[in-house]
């Protein structure tokens, strides 16, 4: 594939992303359908106006252009209202709501203390008792 037919088919994806048909994204940026359908072929690049008209009929021009999305997504008020708070909110209201937005997830890790061992482990360890050949040993916290 070619930079262009990249960009085509970024171009295809962002006005299917848009529910919208060649002809009705041709309408919004002035364009004919068949030079859309060029477009979308390859075959011909759409000027900064034919892409500006398109961007604020929500395309992502710069997801067409460059393959990656932009970081400014615009939010909901509800999603904003959210976002506010929480860059206000202490520590502990920060760790809640993650806790919250992120319980029964697969990303979520375990809070509790994780071990590794490199090397031959004998013995027993339950809470902070370490029993090894008749010794107990217990582990201060500190």
């Amino acid at each position: 594939m070619n930079i262009d037919s990249l960009f085509a088919s970024r171009l295809k994806s962002e006005r299917s992303r848009l529910s919208l048909k060649q002809g009705d994204a041709a309408d919004i940026c002035g364009v004919s359908r068949e030079m859309w359908s060029k477009y979308e072929r390859g075959i011909a690049v759409p000027g900064g106006e034919v892409l500006m008209l398109f961007a604020m009929a929500g395309a992502n021009v710069q997801f067409v252009l460059t393959g990656e999305s932009s970081e400014n997504v615009a939010l909901s008020r509800d999603e904003q209202e959210i976002v506010e708070h929480y860059r206000t909110a202490p520590l502990a209201v920060k760790s809640a709501v993650l806790a919250a937005l992120t319980a029964g997830t697969t990303a979520q890790q375990s809070a509790g203390t994780s071990q590794v061992f490199h090397g031959k482990v004998s013995g027993q360890i339950a809470g902070n008792k370490i029993v090894n050949h008749s010794v107990i040993s217990n582990k201060k916290n500190k």
